[in-house]
């Protein structure tokens, strides 16, 4: 699971939030249903994670909802990146 705070992890994070919510879930409940860690759901929810294409396919089926759900108003600028071409580098280690 990459660990790139970005403000797009944060707006898909919003997003599964809202939609748990709406479902009257507990994060430990949608652990238990998606067999995703509870810690890695709540990093999720907090924006600190990105969520694979495989683990957003999971959130969507335990919510109900299709992935697109947890897209709306995701956009190009908010995923980090620091090349001139818009394409994201992985940290260097130090």
């Amino acid at each position: 699971m990459p660990r790139v705070p970005s403000d797009a992890a944060a707006h898909i994070g919003r997003r599964i939030n809202a939609t748990r919510r709406d479902r009257g879930l507990t994060q430990d409940e949608v652990a238990a249903r998606s067999g995703i860690d509870s810690s890695n759901v709540r990093a999720y929810e907090g924006g600190r994670s990105m969520p694979s294409v495989h683990t957003l396919m999971r959130f969507a089926d335990t919510l109900g909802v299709e992935p697109s759900e947890l897209l709306i108003g995701l956009t190009l600028n908010m995923f980090v990146t620091d090349k001139e071409d818009g394409r994201r580098t992985r940290p260097v280690p130090k």
